[in-house]
Order: structure tokens, then C-alpha cells, then sequence
């Protein structure tokens, strides 16, 4: 990969699609994570108004440090950032005491890891609205278009994705071209939706190595038969979860009400 010019085309193309859409800049929610990071530098790059919102929800030290760091570096370097922290944890445990007591445990944590996601969706918007500006959003081609790994109507919910055309592996070229903390470079993808320390590899079962070769091999039109031992276990995986998300990453249905009957 070319990266200079990959990193000159997408801070281009963020440039130009926010001046034709008229609108002042970008906000973006910081994780501590690389494609937080490398999402906000390309998008600090440009020259425009950044706005970096902070947005804790039970959130483990180590991840709002990475975090704070990352938009202390941008500032110094590109005067054109600013930073707005936001504490939604207690916003959410109010919400979590309003809503009725669930009996399957599992299932009640997964609802809430998303309504994490959404939460911080909302307050970008909010933002986005007072500011005339554009939310980026994070995600890389293996999360969007290969596992589906996001909320929807959470980080899914956003109005560009400058990221979303580039493998995990090339997100951490990216950071590492750009100059992120290898306190970032180093720290294992985390989605920080649980208030633990688990991290990606731990929910999924698959490194995001393993994942873009189980993508590459899908394109490949590969079948499950055609692997063994781990290789087998990784496609598998990555089948499950491409099948079980593609309502995430397909348009929404229509109802498409036939002519006859209108």
C-alpha cells in the first residue's frame, strides 16, 4: 500500500465532500482505539474544524487514557481541534434503572453493550447539529462489510466513513505512518462496550488477521470444505457472523406496494 497517498487522498476526499456539502467540519467520538485515532488525525489533517468528544461509560483507565492522550497529540499539532469531554456514565445507569428487570442475563448485556453505542451516537449528533458538522465514523472494511461488528444506529450511525475501504492490518499502517501513540499501536482492539477489558478477539473468537483471510477467501468463492484445523474454525467464523449480521450491512427493506394495488 502507498500510504502517503493513501493518506493524501482521504483527507482530499474528506475535504471536498464536507465543502460541498457546506457543512464546518467533523465530530468524532474518541476511543482510544486506532481507528479513532487514525480516523480523527485524517480528519484533523484537512485543515477543517475537529471536534474530539470523549465519551466515557464505565470506561476502563487504560482506554480514557489512550484516549485523552491521542486528543492532547492532535491539539498540539493541528490547531484546528478541539475536544469536548462528555461523561454518559451516569446517563446510562438512569436509563438501565428505568428499564424493566430482564431474566435472560446474556441477552440483557448484549442490549446494553449496544445501547452504549447508541448513546454516544446521540450525543455526536447533538454536536453535529449545533456545529454544522459531519460525523465520521471508524469503522474499517473488515467491521463493516466482512463480520458486521458494530451497533446499528450506533457507530454504524454516521455520516461518512473514511476508513471503511481499508483492512484492520492497513488501519495500523495508517496510524503508524501518521504518527499515533504506540500506546494505540499496541493496545488490543476493544469496541469498550462492556465496561471490562475484553477484547475483540476475545468476542469473536478470530483475529482481525485471520478474519481478512477468511474475507479474502470468500472472494475467492472458497467453502468451508476447502480447510482444516484452524483454518476451518476461522471461516466458520467468519461465515457465522457475515451471515448472522448482513442486516446490518444491506440497505433496509422496502415494502414494495405492487402498482395493481395502488
Amino acid at each position: 500500500m502507498q500510504t502517503d497517498k493513501v493518506v493524501d487522498y482521504i483527507v482530499e476526499w474528506l475535504k471536498d465532500y464536507a465543502t460541498n456539502a457546506k457543512m464546518n467540519g467533523f465530530v468524532i467520538g474518541v476511543s482510544g482505539g486506532i481507528d479513532s485515532a487514525v480516523t480523527s488525525t485524517l480528519c484533523a489533517r484537512t485543515g477543517l474544524n475537529l471536534l474530539c468528544v470523549e465519551m466515557p461509560i464505565h470506561q476502563g483507565t487504560n482506554q480514557v487514557t489512550r484516549a485523552d492522550q491521542h486528543i492532547s497529540w492532535l491539539q498540539k499539532n493541528y490547531p484546528n481541534v478541539s475536544r469536548q469531554p462528555v461523561d454518559l456514565t451516569p446517563v446510562f445507569d438512569n436509563l438501565v434503572a428505568t428499564l424493566p428487570a430482564v431474566d435472560n442475563e446474556e441477552e440483557r448485556n448484549m442490549s446494553l453493550a449496544n445501547t452504549r453505542a447508541r448513546l454516544r451516537m446521540t450525543t455526536l449528533y447533538y454536536f453535529a447539529a449545533l456545529l454544522r458538522y459531519l460525523v465520521a465514523g471508524t469503522g474499517n472494511k473488515v467491521e463493516d462489510f466482512g463480520i458486521g461488528f458494530y451497533t446499528k444506529y450506533g457507530d454504524g450511525g454516521v455520516d461518512l466513513s473514511p476508513i471503511a475501504d481499508l483492512l484492520k492490518t492497513e488501519v495500523y499502517e495508517l496510524g503508524s505512518f501518521l504518527g499515533v501513540h504506540k500506546d494505540i499501536l499496541m493496545a488490543p482492539p476493544t469496541d469498550g462496550l462492556w465496561g471490562d477489558d475484553r477484547t475483540d478477539e476475545d468476542q469473536i473468537g478470530a483475529s482481525y488477521p485471520e478474519l481478512e483471510w477468511a474475507m479474502q477467501m470468500e472472494a475467492e468463492g472458497k467453502h468451508i470444505h476447502d480447510f482444516e484445523n484452524r483454518e476451518e474454525e476461522v471461516f466458520q467464523i467468519y461465515k457465522k457472523y457475515n451471515s448472522a449480521n448482513k442486516h446490518k450491512m444491506i440497505p433496509i427493506p422496502i415494502c414494495k406496494i405492487p402498482e395493481t394495488l395502488k
